[in-house]
């Protein structure tokens, strides 16, 4: 059974849609890529699932539960992280600050020091910042302030929206690094990102959203050799 089945989903921004019957999975300890241009409807799918906007029709179902009507901070407690597009740090408050946000849903001082330690294993320079406010962090250091944040909740599937966002090639391939590793660790990830041939590199499986449908959907390896998607999405026809 898929840890995460989203069917038939369908979303409105008013009356635009954003979404149209949208369905995927994701299975324990994949990494799952979704991608796609601008305006596709990749965001609207993470705010679906996380409960920051409400679906106008379909099923979202976590570990076998259907979690469709719950508000954003229980689906947090049922084991979804979510780092947004944007990071969306508290600019005025310090690293540890937000850290200890991402872990509201926690009731272990012994489990959240343990978590502390972890995500600071995984992203040393934030240990060097913990007192410092947020808003006055590099560009790379917020967004790995933000994915250790959604760490924070220790979630079973972490959803990670655009994480190479405005970053240099070399932070870049520090964030895929860092992604592998918390998959290696056990977190299952959906990750939205615009670097298609990056994502596709670290991802199991992928799919292909265009103006809100699913488009394409296979094992990474076979989108990366479509030439349909080599073309649309990867810089290229086929090699």
């Amino acid at each position: 059974m898929a840890l995460l089945e989203v069917d038939g989903l369908d979303a409105f921004y008013g009356r635009i849609r954003a979404l149209e019957g949208v369905s995927l999975r994701v299975a324990q300890g994949e990494i799952v890529a979704l991608i796609g241009a601008n305006g596709a409807g990749k965001t609207t799918t993470l705010r679906a699932i996380s409960g920051l906007m409400r679906a106008a029709k379909g099923h979202i179902v976590f570990d076998g539960h259907d979690i469709g009507r719950l508000g954003p901070a229980e689906i947090v407690r049922r084991g979804i992280g979510h780092s947004p597009e944007g990071r969306r740090v508290f600019a005025r408050m310090t690293v540890r600050e937000n850290l200890e946000l991402g872990a509201f849903t926690r009731t272990s001082g012994a489990e959240f020091a343990e978590d502390f330690e972890r995500v600071l294993a995984i992203f040393p320079r934030l240990r060097e910042r913990l007192t410092q406010k947020s808003g006055t962090l590099s560009g790379g250091e917020q967004q790995m302030l933000a994915m250790a944040r959604a760490l924070m909740s220790r979630p079973r599937l972490l959803m990670l929206d655009e994480p190479s966002l405005g970053l240099s090639p070399i932070l870049v391939q520090t964030i895929f690094r860092v992604i592998r590793e918390i998959n290696e660790r056990g977190t299952t990830v959906l990750l939205i990102e615009q670097n298609a041939r990056q994502a596709l590199g670290i991802a199991t499986r992928g799919y292909v959203l265009e103006v809100g449908k699913i488009a394409f959907e296979d094992t990474a390896a076979n989108l990366m050799a479509s030439e349909a998607v080599r073309a649309a999405y990867l810089g290229g026809g086929a090699a």
